[in-house]
């Protein structure tokens, strides 16, 4: 086999070759880290109950468990977060201040409403009184981006789960920055409709692997397909002695 390489060249193809490599592998690494979030929520969502204090005690890893409180709703302070539900119609999900017997405070999404149902005097049933028990989903919301419109504070309408300003507007202090997504047990009347948590993991690491692992086995291709081209690779022919 004759292979004489061009030092420039292979060095520079050397460099590309190993970098796709390593972001193949790295994609293959995410992949793992992907598919263990994704079993550690779901694990979490099968999960029974815990208490507040169990919640609290957990910290970031309460993420997704199932949180059972009991609390007297703040309904003067209702606040209406705008988004779209399942097949893209638009809905609001009513956000209300919940506040336990030990008088900590926590948000808690109660679930959506259309837009005729925005005005809670359309739904007075819903608007329990007294302490109630609530079982949610315990979410940190994503941060408002940078495009997100500015709340309507005049009609308390948000266009993103802005917890720490909901709580500075309504004054309130909050036992934790997450809010409490209500499960699906029916308010009186129908409304708000719970059980809204989404879960939504987009997985694609392993395409992205197979893409950089492509690209680097194309690179190597070209590379021993230039060499060829120059005459820099194939195969060595013997001398022929006399007759």
């Amino acid at each position: 086999m004759l292979f004489r390489p061009l030092p420039a060249l292979s060095v520079v193809c050397a460099v590309l070759f190993a970098g796709l490599i390593a972001l193949g592998v790295w994609q293959l690494e995410r992949l793992q880290w992907k598919l263990g979030l994704i079993a550690e929520v779901n694990r979490n969502l099968a999960a029974p109950p815990v208490r507040l204090d169990t919640a609290l005690r957990l910290g970031a890893a309460a993420q997704y468990r199932r949180v059972a409180v009991e609390g007297r709703f703040d309904n003067a302070k209702e606040a209406s977060v705008f988004t779209t539900d399942e097949t893209g119609a638009p809905v609001y999900h009513v956000v209300t201040p919940l506040t336990t017997r030990d008088r900590r405070v926590l948000l808690v999404d109660r679930g959506a409403v259309p837009k005729e149902r925005l005005d809670p005097g359309t739904r007075a049933a819903g608007q329990l009184e007294g302490f109630r028990p609530v079982v949610g989903v315990w979410r940190t919301p994503d941060a408002p981006g940078a495009f997100t419109p500015a709340a309507d504070l005049a009609h308390r309408i948000w266009y993103a789960r802005d917890l720490a300003a909901i709580a500075r507007v309504d004054r309130i202090v909050l036992a934790a920055p997450v809010i409490l997504e209500a499960d699906a047990t029916p308010n009186p009347g129908g409304w708000p409709r719970g059980g809204q948590t989404r879960v939504e993991f987009r997985n694609e690491h392993l395409q992205y692997a197979l893409t950089w692992f492509g690209l680097a086995a194309v690179l190597l291709l070209v590379y021993l397909a230039y060499h060829r081209s120059r005459g820099r690779l194939g195969l060595k022919r013997g001398i022929a002695g006399p007759n």
